[in-house]
């Protein structure tokens, strides 16, 4: 199982060096996701979470495919707007490519494209997406047990909520605020690693 943390664009870069750095290992990836920075901040804030101890193949930036390959991180988040996962893997073959998908024909045609892995959401009811219908468990499932490459799920899911996820063929959960906002990331990044064990799903590294 892979537990990726996603940042919610909502912190000080100070908040997010001090949060990313304390739950490092704890973590599998995690994915800078500040769409409202600049490449040059986004820059500045990625070297000092390096500076402050995170191995670089452990951070995944989302869309800034310049940014990523600048850095020598491990890959990019393409979202729908982004540019094509092949043109990314033509032209920066070094950088894995995780792609971001909302149906299972964006899942196919993410993995024909030659996409690392699949972030599949929203799962469950999130405050990051009020109004937005859940997408639910149905067609994840197909996806999962379909589609070769890992699929991570994400959106409202809780520690408690993997045992639900047990079984469908999910490499591995994705979480946001559950992380970012607690009190104490620490511990909640465990609990998230310790409920996942203890439902006995496969582990995967990527």
């Amino acid at each position: 199982m892979t537990l990726h943390v996603i940042t919610d664009g909502k912190r000080s870069d100070d908040e997010l060096v001090s949060i990313l750095c304390s739950i490092y290992t704890y973590v599998d990836l995690i994915h800078v996701r500040e769409k409202n920075r600049s490449a040059q901040e986004i820059y500045q804030l990625v070297e000092r979470l390096i500076h402050g101890g995170i191995p670089p193949k452990k951070i995944f930036i989302n869309d800034r495919v310049d940014v990523a390959h600048t850095l020598g991180v491990g890959g990019v988040q393409l979202a729908y707007h982004s540019l094509g996962v092949s043109d990314v893997r033509r032209s920066f073959p070094g950088l894995q490519v995780g792609k971001s998908v909302h149906s299972y024909q964006e899942a196919v045609e993410a993995e024909q494209d030659g996409a690392s892995f699949l972030l599949y959401g929203h799962v469950y009811s999130t405050k990051s997406k009020e109004g937005l219908k859940p997408r639910g468990m149905e067609e994840l499932s197909t996806i999962a047990s379909t589609i070769s490459i890992p699929v991570i799920a994400i959106g409202g899911i809780t520690p408690d909520k993997t045992a639900e996820l047990k079984g469908i063929g999910i490499k591995g959960i994705a979480v946001m605020s559950g992380i970012m906002s607690a009190k104490d990331p620490v511990e909640v990044a465990i609990t998230y690693q310790t409920s996942w064990r203890q439902e006995g799903l496969d582990g995967h590294k990527l």
